[in-house]
């Protein structure tokens, strides 16, 4: 077979770095009216074109394909932040496509896993094995957060005057988005709004938790019906697999999807609000660093794995969430990883869903770590009881963090607003300017957690292949790293 010529392909990138001189404003303010604006769309056209086709011929490393992607991105927000600005429809239809499919993937394969689990014993013991796992990990992520502002203090020394941040109104507006949200965050609205009004409305909002619990009602239902139930579990398995082919495809847009999503970051944000507040972003990063590399680290050796080896091999989907700040756009991907890797469907099918809801480390550092640097930020004193409030809290509403768009920044509205003014909900405005350089530190940890969380739950319910496990973290193919969904469907199919 002929080797394909990456002449084109490098061709349009050298086309789309002329185009970006070419943009220069004292150029174009020489150009008629209605030719200034012309370079924009091309531009646009060709880097589509270079990061779907174009790289697709030059390299099949979709891990190689999403740095580039990134790269260019980055380049652009600093050269063109105006029309980087621009590029997040990008991102945004990249991430819309991906959860399109979430909760269709799930119910499909969390009631093919019960199902032919048959015994329902084993799917209760799974999931109360999963909900403790995660408990007792968000609890200490909570925790880290807590001991890392207070050795640090990130906001000491900023004198932030409450009645400056009252007076900003566009800041407030924001914030109100939030605290809207955040209404429903009490206990027993949380456990109500697993409950959907319809299953149409639960597949309609993509609300995980509510399709999961319709799944696990369904799953349920036909592992009762035995034989009856066989064709319809046949039926949902085979469309289950037709799902993760499309998953596949979609992929294919992953570079352009992270292209958009970075270049509008940088392009909008830039490096100013670094200025202030890179201390606390510094920290977000160190502390979800350090609780990765000891706390997920030893229990990945405790569990007989290489966390290392484990990050080699979901490093494509890494540097996708990092591109789109949204560990849900790997989801799909992370199960069929997982099963190639050794875990059993059933188990991947319970525990990955639930952990998108119920295992968010990488928030759970995020909502102490950010609460107390309000209140250093504010010069506000917090008692040790006081703190242990915000903890309680925290350990409640942090469970309700992927239940809701911007959950995070939820979450925290609604700790703030449970302490009777001791802290002003107002302090929400320090954070909306780099809370997109936080959520993606969030969002890698939550993933890589998770990824964690669902190997060991499955090696507790001895539903682990250990030698196959091995085995792929120390030899993965080129198609398992770029395309496990063919991968699982062909070994299914076999």
């Amino acid at each position: 077979m002929a080797q394909k010529s990456p002449a084109f392909p490098l061709l349009l990138l050298v086309i789309g770095v002329a185009l970006c001189f070419i943009n220069v404003p004292t150029i174009l303010a020489t150009l008629p009216a209605g030719v200034k604006g012309w370079s924009v769309p091309v531009l646009a056209i060709v880097l589509i074109i270079f990061l779907t086709w174009g790289l697709a011929r030059l390299t099949k490393s979709l891990y190689l394909r999403v740095m580039i992607g990134l790269a260019i991105g980055i380049i652009l927000g600093f050269v063109l932040p105006g029309f980087a600005k621009e590029l997040k429809p990008l991102g945004t239809g990249f991430i819309g496509l991906i959860r399109m499919l979430l909760a269709p993937i799930i119910f499909g394969t969390v009631v093919v896993g019960i199902a032919k689990m048959g015994d329902m014993k084993k799917v209760g013991r799974v999931g109360v094995k999963a909900l403790v796992y995660f408990e007792a990990l968000t609890t200490l992520a909570l925790i880290i957060g807590l001991i890392m502002v207070h050795l640090f203090k990130p906001g000491v020394g900023m004198n932030v005057d409450p009645a400056s941040l009252a007076a900003d109104v566009k800041g407030l507006e924001a914030v109100g988005k939030y605290t809207v949200g955040a209404s429903h965050l009490s206990t027993v609205g949380f456990i109500l709004n697993i409950i959907p009004s319809s299953v149409v409305e639960a597949f309609s909002k993509g609300d995980i938790l509510q399709v999961l619990l319709f799944s696990c009602i369904f799953g349920a239902a036909l592992s009762h019906m035995g034989k009856k139930g066989e064709n319809v579990v046949h039926f949902i398995d085979q469309f289950t697999h037709g799902l993760f082919q499309s998953i596949g495809y979609i992929m294919k847009l992953a570079p352009l999807g992270a292209m958009g999503s970075i270049a509008f970051a940088v392009g909008s944000f830039g490096g100013h609000m670094l200025e202030n507040l890179a201390y606390a972003v510094g920290l977000m990063w160190f502390s979800c660093f350090l609780f990765v590399i000891i706390v997920l680290n030893i229990i990945a050796r405790l569990s007989g794995f290489s966390l290392w080896k484990f990050f080699l091999y979901i490093k494509e989907e890494f540097f996708i969430v990092l591109g789109t700040s949204s560990s849900e756009t790997v989801l799909p991907r992370m199960m069929a990883k997982l099963e190639n890797a050794g875990c059993a469907q059933s188990v991947v099918g319970l525990t990955i869903p639930t952990g998108y809801s119920f295992n968010l480390d990488g928030t759970s550092i995020y909502l102490t770590l950010a609460s107390v640097f309000i209140a250093q930020a504010m010069n506000i004193d917090l008692s040790f009881g006081q703190e242990m409030t915000i903890l309680g809290v925290l350990l409640l509403t942090s469970k309700g963090a992927a239940a809701v768009a911007g959950g995070g920044f939820i979450c925290l509205a609604a700790t703030l607003s449970s302490l009777h003014g001791a802290l002003p909900v107002e302090g929400l405005v320090l954070l909306l300017g780099i809370d997109w350089l936080m959520s993606n530190a969030r969002a890698l940890t939550n993933l890589i957690g998770n990824g964690v969380g669902t190997i060991v739950v499955s090696n507790w319910e001895k539903a682990l292949d250990k030698d196959r496990l091995r085995r792929v973290l120390s030899g993965e193919t080129d198609l398992e790293a770029s395309a496990p969904e063919e991968v699982m469907i062909s070994s299914s199919d076999a």
